[in-house]
């Protein structure tokens, strides 16, 4: 094999041998789109693939393995890994030695996009911001597509886009583990906060230089929106030279600085787009309550201000915005008690962001698989507000441990259903019960849409 030459869009894929690792949705919308680009592709999968996949794969002549890699995976000029394909799977580990070029799904796909890409990444709030920026940009007219890692995979859609249109990624950090050339007009950084910490050996510091790759492409003419309030990426930002790389646009909660782009003064939103100050509305008039939801107000209102949206769009937008399911979604009020699905809540901030969005009395359902959590930043917050803990799943024994001694009951629930009437029998009028689970859901779920969804009709049927 030649060592591929890797373009900046897919023309020079054609007739190259690229293996794509996973087949999952990221790895079957990269497959059927390198082979209508005309590269020989080969999937290779760790588990057993579905009949219906393989059939999937035949109709688009995509040879394919799975139950295990083999040396055929390597005999490649390119390797393309699914987000949910770490370094230290064998096949990936063996490509990087041996000097075959790996790539994200996320890097291959931006190869073949024209439209204008807005990207968003963040330990926490990339979800709603994403969703957020994508309401307000259709809003504008532009034809708007929302993908990444919210969903529907980038190579899914890229066909189908235009040089007019809008493009909002939800961006993470396992998508930008290999990237070289992916590069957003506007790039949002909305905070750095420890999360998945297994895939990155514990290491902090790896996690954090993942995320900054979001603008390790950007140029002049391109723009990054970041929380200042996060001291790493106000680091970042004072790194960036002027005139290099992408213009630095600030938002802030703090006390408003000279150069901030996005703030509040006096309970309202306010922009400095093109050294002109714009009071955009009132905090109270956002669609999306609570201290996180400003940042991410904030960044989608800037990230759409310097892509030309008009104020008037924006502020309707922010106001008319109806919200994420399975983040802080009110499932239904039963004699007086809440109950909240925020099973998206995957780390331990996202959790703290929730608790602190609460005047009332909290249950609080936490547990799951644990990715390495320090359950410190939390115990404050459950002490001032938590009435009872309700630990489920592997780290059932640990969140017990941890949280249960700052609220007045704790106990363990065997599953979801027993979660639920546990929730049920402790909790009282004017009680919300919060499923915040601080932890992912594949112990007992196939993702938190899945453990959120259980947790709904769960709740429905009491």
């Amino acid at each position: 094999m030649t060592v591929l030459s890797l373009p900046l869009d897919g023309h020079t894929v054609r007739d190259r041998a690229i293996t794509v690792v996973g087949a999952a949705r990221s790895g079957l919308a990269a497959a059927a789109l390198l082979r209508r680009a005309g590269a020989h592709v080969f999937l290779t999968e760790r588990d057993a693939i579905p009949e219906a996949t393989e059939a999937l794969l035949v109709e688009q002549d995509i040879l394919f393995e799975d139950r295990g890699h083999t040396d055929r995976a390597l005999r490649a000029d390119l390797v393309v890994v699914s987000p949910g394909v770490p370094d230290s799977s064998p096949v990936v580990a063996r490509a990087l030695r041996q000097g075959i070029p790996v790539r994200s799904e996320l890097e291959v796909a931006s190869w073949f996009c024209d439209a204008t890409i807005l990207a968003v990444t963040g330990s926490n709030g990339k979800t709603t911001t994403t969703s957020l920026l994508g309401h307000v940009m259709a809003a504008s007219g532009r034809t708007t597509w929302v993908a990444g890692n919210i969903g529907t995979p980038l190579s899914a859609i890229v066909e189908r886009t235009r040089n007019d249109d809008v493009v909002v990624l939800e961006v993470s950090s396992f998508q930008l583990d290999h990237v070289e050339r992916f590069r957003p007009h506007v790039a949002i950084q909305l905070n750095i906060t420890p999360d998945h910490l297994d895939r990155y050996g514990h290491d902090f510091e790896a996690y954090a230089r993942a995320k900054l790759r979001l603008c390790a492409a950007q140029g002049p003419g391109d723009f990054v929106v970041y929380n200042r309030d996060d001291e790493r990426l106000a680091a970042f930002a004072d790194r960036l030279r002027p005139g290099a790389g992408p213009t630095p646009l600030a938002i802030t909660l703090g006390e408003p600085g000279s150069t901030d782009a996005g703030f509040v003064r006096d309970s309202s939103l306010i922009l400095r787009i093109h050294d002109s100050e714009e009071h955009l509305m009132r905090a109270e008039e956002l669609a999306l309550k609570g201290r996180h939801n400003l940042y991410n107000s904030l960044a989608a209102a800037v990230a759409a201000r310097v892509t030309e949206v008009r104020s008037d769009l924006v502020r309707e937008s922010l106001q008319s915005f109806e919200g994420v399911p399975h983040r802080l979604e009110t499932v239904r009020e039963l004699d007086g008690v809440r109950w909240v699905n925020d099973s998206k809540a995957t780390n331990v901030n996202a959790v703290w962001y929730a608790l602190e969005s609460f005047r009332e009395p909290v249950i609080l359902i936490a547990g799951g698989r644990d990715k390495g959590n320090d359950y410190e930043p939390l115990k404050p917050l459950v002490r001032g507000k938590v009435r009872a803990v309700i630990a489920i799943g592997e780290s059932a024994a640990t969140v017990e441990h941890e949280l249960g001694p700052c609220a007045e009951e704790a106990m363990r629930a065997r599953s979801m259903a027993e979660a639920v009437h546990l929730a049920r029998r402790v909790a009282r009028p004017g009680d919300v019960v919060l499923l915040s689970p601080a932890c992912a859901s594949f112990d007992q779920f196939e993702n938190y849409e899945h453990r959120g969804d259980t947790f709904r009709r769960l709740v429905a049927d009491l």
